[in-house]
């Protein structure tokens, strides 16, 4: 993270950790989707501030598909490079995002994960 992202007590905005939530939670709709719209988040929560020089990861899994939708779980660590080197949850999110067609409305997802046999 960089200084230009952080507020008045020197971490970082959490809009900043929004939009790049936002952005690793469309990337990981991409195996089922070719065009997404965010719908809305289901849940945010800040455990720890992030700071600058921080190594910020972003982790994705699919919680749900539905028949336009997908729910997507984000999972943000950052690891502490100049203060510990230790490696913390900071922030985890849940995010529903439409599947839609070039006209941009709801289209079903037709690439479904595969079925383990």
């Amino acid at each position: 993270m960089f200084p230009r992202d952080t507020n008045g007590h020197g971490t970082i905005f959490g809009g900043v950790l929004l939009a790049y939530i936002d952005q690793a939670g469309a990337i990981a709709t991409r195996p089922h989707c070719d065009r997404v719209l965010t719908v809305k988040m289901n849940e945010v929560v800040f455990h720890a501030p992030v700071y600058v020089s921080d190594i910020v990861s972003f982790y994705t899994t699919v919680a749900r598909i539905g028949r336009t939708s997908i729910t997507i779980k984000v999972l943000v660590t950052a690891e502490r490079w100049q203060k510990t080197d230790e490696t913390v949850k900071v922030t985890e999110a849940e995010i529903v995002y439409v599947n839609v067609d070039e006209k941009r409305r709801p289209s079903p997802i037709t690439r479904l994960p595969a079925i383990p046999s």
